[in-house]
């Protein structure tokens, strides 16, 4: 891990822009691999951390079911329980 943050700052403003949105999306594709419906998680804020159940799974968000209700939640925000 050092040796590629030491790589890191060689790079140029748009390199690193470029690789922040490379990240991004991989980070999206690797969580929804993983999120399926039924599946119960966690939804991930700030300050705290809501247990739910995945009721469908769209492009880059899940509908989960939170305390009785239906809510939108983007995929960077769910955890696996």
């Amino acid at each position: 891990m050092d040796t590629i943050k030491q790589e890191l700052i060689n790079f140029k403003i748009a390199e690193l822009n470029e690789l922040a949105d490379f990240i991004n999306d991989l980070k999206l594709v690797k969580s929804k691999a993983m999120l399926k419906v039924g599946q119960t998680v966690w939804v991930v804020q700030k300050t705290k951390r809501t247990p739910g159940t995945i009721t469908k799974v769209k492009k880059t968000k899940c509908l989960v079911e939170m305390n009785n209700m239906l809510y939108n939640v983007p995929m960077t925000m769910i955890e696996s329980r």
